[in-house]
């Protein structure tokens, strides 16, 4: 039990070294998972132990924070973490987004490097059992473009707020100069700069930028824009007329549909015959239409009725390429 203590100490220690705004009271105990009076203990006992433990005023309340961050005694990282580090770098490589997995391989080596060499020792024979015994599932999908060039134009722009002038081989136009307010970047499955032209956000594909230049003419997104609301109003990527979907998950299905994150803001409520309803509200219908495609018949619309029609279409898409002879067959 007192190592159970030093170790929740510890964890503090560590969240208050890291924020340079420092945390208050209830900021300590919703991390911790603590009561109020729990997390104002432990600040004493932080405080007998760190005595470079600050205050600062932030009226109506205050923060705390250990400005000097801790000794690299008490920052070893487990085999655990290193595992961990290592795994999401491959991941990235595997998925083709090269600049970030250098980053994060980057950062391993710089945890390392930092590392007490007894602690090093110590950690080797664990972190390499883990490495050889846990390894990524690759699965089929486009590689996401990340060109290290474009993604430092794109930060640099958004730093500096300044305009992004580029060459753009995609949409009505392709080859013409675009100049537009970069509001963020979108990673996943492809990976898409978010940014405005003149007629609100929107979604530009990272592999057709070219010739990318940051300019001196300055430039901010809204204050009141959120990059991660702004995602969440589709499915996938594209945006469209926002839809109220409701899905109904048959038996068969209810318990794959239970553990299933269909979108950020869904309900999920599960019927006494057995059936499971799905509500939330996305724009996208058609990536929505091809992903439930993959739950076969154990999943019914039964809103809006755009997505209905957009299923139906695409089932006749690919029976028309299946069945009028004109598919090239492979060898």
């Amino acid at each position: 039990m007192r190592h159970q203590k030093a170790g929740r100490l510890l964890e503090l220690a560590r969240m208050l070294a890291s924020t340079s705004e420092g945390l208050t009271l209830d900021e300590m105990a919703e991390r911790l998972g603590v009561g109020r009076r729990t997390a104002e203990r432990m600040r004493d006992a932080a405080r007998d132990v760190f005595p470079q433990l600050e205050d600062i005023d932030d009226p109506p309340t205050r923060r705390f924070r250990i400005p000097a961050g801790l000794d690299g005694l008490f920052q070893a990282p487990t085999a655990e973490e290193l595992a961990a580090l290592s795994a999401a770098a491959e991941t990235f490589a595997h998925q083709g987004a090269v600049a970030r997995a250098g980053a994060l391989k980057s950062l391993e080596h710089k945890v390392l490097s930092a590392t007490r060499a007894a602690a090093r020792r110590k950690l080797a024979p664990d972190l390499e059992a883990l490495l050889q015994a846990e390894t990524i599932a690759v699965l089929a999908g486009p590689r996401p473009f990340e060109d290290e060039t474009v993604l430092a134009a794109v930060r640099a722009a958004l730093l500096s707020m300044r305009t992004l002038r580029f060459r753009y081989e995609g949409g009505t136009t392709p080859g013409r100069i675009r100049e537009v307010t970069p509001f963020g970047v979108l990673f996943g499955r492809s990976n898409y700069l978010v940014a405005d032209e003149g007629a609100g956000p929107r979604n530009w594909r990272l592999d057709r930028i070219h010739e990318v230049a940051v300019t001196e003419r300055a430039a901010a997104r809204p204050a009141d824009f959120s990059l991660q609301d702004y995602a969440d109003e589709s499915f996938g990527i594209f945006h469209d007329d926002v839809e109220d979907v409701v899905l109904r998950v048959t038996p068969a299905g209810a318990e794959d549909a239970l553990r299933w994150r269909f979108h950020a803001n869904q309900s999920v409520e599960q019927q006494d015959d057995g059936f499971v309803l799905v509500r939330f509200r996305a724009s996208g219908m058609l990536e929505l239409a091809w992903h439930l495609f993959t739950w076969g018949d154990k999943v019914e619309v039964l809103a809006p009725a755009v997505l209905k029609a957009t299923l139906v279409q695409q089932i006749d898409i690919a029976r028309r390429a299946h069945t009028s002879g004109t598919v090239v067959a492979g060898p």
